[in-house]
């Protein structure tokens, strides 16, 4: 993740394609998404074709298109901009990347090639070692991973180096705040990033107490919808019902959300108190359902 701006804090959506019934980019609604994402949500940071984002199953012409729409988009509006251009072609993650710096992106980040699979392990702190060197413009990384000894030495042994900590667990992101996380990137945060930023206030007041009850009301939810089956197809069902923005469905070969899944989550969202019965918007739900 390089950038030249100041270093990425808080809460990054990690942005939903939306999508039309027949697969094709809905760029209509990008507006209105980040107008939710501001004033609904609190949610100032994205990271664009991510997983959540579906960026593997876009081409890369589609890739730079949404690209550049968040990006016009969200001018004045949005803190900083990422843009994922990871691929499997490492020509294509570097087009993808110089793209990202010609439209204005904040920073990129990137995936490394994953179907030749490396035959040994490597941890986050050992990638981190010596990284400035061969990457004069790094800033920091997203940490997805469980392993809070491997981020736990990631920032103890770069704290000079005031790189960004990102975590991407988001039911766990209160451990990884106490390890020394500068932020967080996560699907979860499209929706209930109010709630999410409720707990990054108490942790900053140290009120710890409090920050805790707000975790393990987002594990509640977070842990329900995980024995369903939660993926990407889920989140745009959920993000289509919480807030009225029509997601579609994903690309295949993911399956659509099944009403079922939609209606389990409502009546949870509904009983922990995220929302209310009014506050949830059904209209688009043929969308994604």
């Amino acid at each position: 993740m390089a950038s030249q701006k100041k270093k990425l804090q808080g809460l990054v959506a990690a942005t939903i394609t939306p999508m039309t019934e027949h697969g094709e980019i809905n760029f209509s609604v990008i507006g209105q998404y980040v107008d939710y994402l501001v004033e609904e949500q609190g949610v100032k940071n994205i990271f664009v074709n991510g997983t959540t984002g579906e960026g593997l199953s876009l081409s890369v012409s589609e890739r730079r298109q949404v690209a550049e729409e968040w990006m016009t988009k969200g001018r004045n509006k949005l803190d900083q901009v990422v843009i994922h251009v990871g691929a499997l072609s490492l020509k294509e993650s570097q087009e993808l990347a110089r793209h990202a710096a010609e439209i204005g992106a904040d920073g990129i980040a990137v995936i490394a090639p994953f179907f030749l699979k490396p035959w040994n392990k490597v941890r986050a702190e050992e990638l981190l070692d010596g990284i400035q060197e061969k990457i004069p413009t790094f800033q920091g990384l997203k940490f997805s991973d469980t392993d809070l000894l491997d981020f736990g030495q990631c920032v103890d042994q770069n704290r000079e180096r005031q790189f960004a900590f990102l975590f991407g667990v988001d039911e766990q992101l209160l451990s990884a705040l106490v390890m020394g996380a500068t932020g967080a990137v996560g699907s979860t945060y499209n929706y209930l990033g109010k709630k999410t930023n409720q707990m990054l206030e108490a942790f900053e007041r140290k009120d710890f107490s409090s920050a805790l009850n707000h975790q393990f009301c987002i594990q509640r939810f977070i842990n329900f919808v995980l024995k369903l089956g939660f993926g990407v197809s889920q989140t745009k069902a959920i993000m289509t019902l919480v807030s009225g923005i029509p997601m579609g469905p994903p690309r295949p070969p993911l399956q659509r959300a099944s009403r079922e899944f939609i209606d389990e989550a409502k009546a949870s969202l509904e009983s922990l108190d995220f929302l209310s019965s009014t506050d949830l918007k059904d209209g688009n739900l043929e969308s994604c359902s």
